[in-house]
């Protein structure tokens, strides 16, 4: 399970660091806003965010994590207020924890919220079913064998349910530096194998569409 630390005070970042590691979860050391919108992406499990970040609140960029990722997050402050607290929990907070606070009560929390999301952790669009934590694919109900790749690719589209992806986009998150060595056609390739898995007649599409000239989109 990973972890991402959004937390300015560098302190504190690194014994959270230290001590999520030492509990046997990975780690992303993120220390402001624009940092977390490069850094954070489906690999992690859970947010544990600072609502005062050096560039922005913590609050407004969980609501726009949300727009890319669906992952659960515990929020940090040094404020004990009421309406931070019911802001925080507006956007989708799980857990809101006030500084200073135990570690074992923090991991306990984290230990919590992962366990609760794991139970439901699914993605669906239509007849499709991802289920995150088992890797499996279902049509109407139905499990599909993926190839890794598929997987990734298919899990990437559902989690970004109407945007426009290009090949760009997709290199970049599902062969990352290895998109730089790939052959041209190997997202259209990939695409095409998925769609003979996922789509219920042949040459008509209605889960993965093309748009002309811009790359992939799942759904409106």
């Amino acid at each position: 399970m990973t972890v991402a630390i959004i937390e300015d005070d560098r302190l504190l970042n690194q014994a959270l660091d230290i001590a999520l590691r030492k509990e046997g979860y990975s780690t992303l050391c993120i220390y402001s806003k624009s940092e977390a919108h490069h850094a954070v992406s489906d690999r992690a499990d859970i947010l544990l965010i600072d609502i005062g970040l050096p560039d922005g609140d913590g609050i407004s960029l969980y609501r726009e994590l949300r727009q890319k990722w669906k992952i659960p997050a515990i929020f940090l402050t040094a404020r004990d207020e009421e309406a931070d607290m019911l802001a925080a929990f507006d956007e989708g907070a799980e857990d809101y924890v006030v500084k200073p606070f135990s570690m074992k009560v923090l991991l306990k929390r984290i230990e919590t919220v992962l366990k609760r999301s794991s139970e439901d952790r699914k993605i669906t669009y239509r007849d499709l079913t991802l289920f995150i934590d088992r890797k499996q694919a279902l049509v109407s109900g139905q499990p599909i064998v993926l190839t890794a790749r598929e997987y990734q690719l298919l899990k990437y589209l559902m989690m970004n349910q109407g945007r426009v992806l290009t090949k760009e986009n997709i290199l970049e998150n599902i062969w990352g530096l290895d998109g730089q060595f790939v052959v041209d056609n190997a997202v259209s390739v990939t695409i095409n194998r998925l769609r003979k898995k996922i789509e219920p007649g042949a040459g008509k599409p209605e889960y993965i569409k093309n748009v002309f000239g811009l790359g992939y989109r799942m759904g409106e």
